[in-house]
């Protein structure tokens, strides 16, 4: 499927290197679109406007980044991504979800509770080689077309939320249909707790609760807020935390390497800023994203330690699962799971200096 995805743009990629090479003797500007399938409420957005911020003033003018907030340029991760590989895109958000069509092994980020937290999942991402190891596979698996800039956050972390009942374990899911993406690997979570994945676009979920198509989501609470859902019924939200909702950030490969050094180190210098604005945007919005949820009569359940382990325990399975039919799927969980140990020592160490 990836040969002939990259087959198919070979031609595209000629004819648009053409054009950006007549474009730039016009102009020594170089212009960058960035797209984000989102709003401008969305944590993608904010690390966006701080990124464009950051290179068009480190690189005195440089660099120009145009936004495009939602989906006039492209409107999914297989469309947008091609974008971004015939270069008519130049840098694109997904969600491990949106690229796993093209990247399945991706999906090791949406693994179940294999980061405990928010300080150990920022380690993982900055201070490991995880993600370098992510970018290798990545372009080679795409011809050297599509670069993994970095990985940030968008929206928190995934929670277990529905409109019928709290959910304090595993075994108040059972039976439930709850609402997932496409993509395998969350269909396969959702078995693993009894329930039964229901695929739906975001853009139906609301109608589709509203009317009992089906009775639950895996959603951080700011999408949980900014799409209004508690209207369409959604009232019991369980803090499992199963998983980090992480943002990876795309760059057309050519481009990148078309820069001279300088301006490309403003450009991963721009991409680090980015996603500490991302990392920071949910922890703030999610304060006010609570309290309007309990305002709207919702029950927010925190599992004590002995139900989080029962949800962990559920999960397990999930794991096998994707390392016997994901590409690279063993090498790429243990990549992770690597990290986790790495990063989650170093918290520790730093936490018990910080505790001195």
């Amino acid at each position: 499927m990836l040969r002939t995805f990259v087959k198919s743009l070979a031609l595209g990629a000629v004819l648009a290197s053409g054009l950006g090479m007549a474009a730039q003797a016009q102009d020594d500007t170089i212009t960058l679109r960035a797209v984000a399938n989102s709003n401008t409420n969305d944590e993608d957005y904010d690390g966006l406007v701080v990124f464009k911020n950051y290179v068009e003033n480190a690189s005195n003018g440089k660099i120009k980044v145009d936004l495009f907030i939602g989906t006039q340029l492209c409107s999914n991760g297989a469309e947008c991504l091609q974008g971004i590989a015939d270069g008519s895109l130049d840098i694109y958000i997904s969600t491990s979800g949106g690229a796993a069509g093209i990247f399945p092994y991706v999906q090791v980020l949406d693994l179940p509770y294999l980061m405990p937290n928010d300080r150990v999942a920022e380690e993982v991402l900055t201070h490991t080689d995880f993600t370098s190891e992510l970018r290798k596979m990545a372009l080679a698996d795409s011809d050297d077309m599509i670069r993994l800039m970095t990985i940030g956050n968008t929206g928190g972390w995934r929670n277990f939320a529905n409109t019928k009942k709290t959910v304090k374990t595993p075994a108040d899911l059972k039976g439930m249909k709850i609402r997932t993406i496409v993509a395998d690997l969350p269909q396969e979570l959702v078995k693993a707790m009894g329930a039964s994945p229901t695929p739906i676009p975001w853009p139906e979920l609301f109608t589709a609760m509203q009317t009992g198509v089906v009775d639950g989501t895996k959603n951080g609470i700011t999408d949980i807020m900014n799409m209004k859902f508690p209207e369409a019924g959604l009232k019991h939200l369980t803090l499992d935390g199963h998983a980090y909702m992480a943002a990876l950030w795309w760059m057309n490969n050519k481009k990148f390497k078309e820069m001279s050094p300088d301006m490309q180190r403003v450009i991963v210098d721009g991409f680090a800023a980015l996603q500490q604005a991302t990392f920071a945007s949910p922890k703030r919005k999610s304060i006010a994203a609570y309290e309007e949820f309990k305002k709207d009569g919702g029950e927010i359940y925190v599992p004590t330690p002995e139900e989080k382990q029962q949800f962990q325990d559920a999960a397990k399975p999930v794991y096998g699962w994707f390392k016997d039919n994901v590409q690279n799927g063993g090498e790429v969980f243990d990549d992770l799971q690597s990290a986790v140990d790495q990063a989650s020592n170093t918290v520790d160490a730093e936490r018990a200096t910080e505790l001195n």
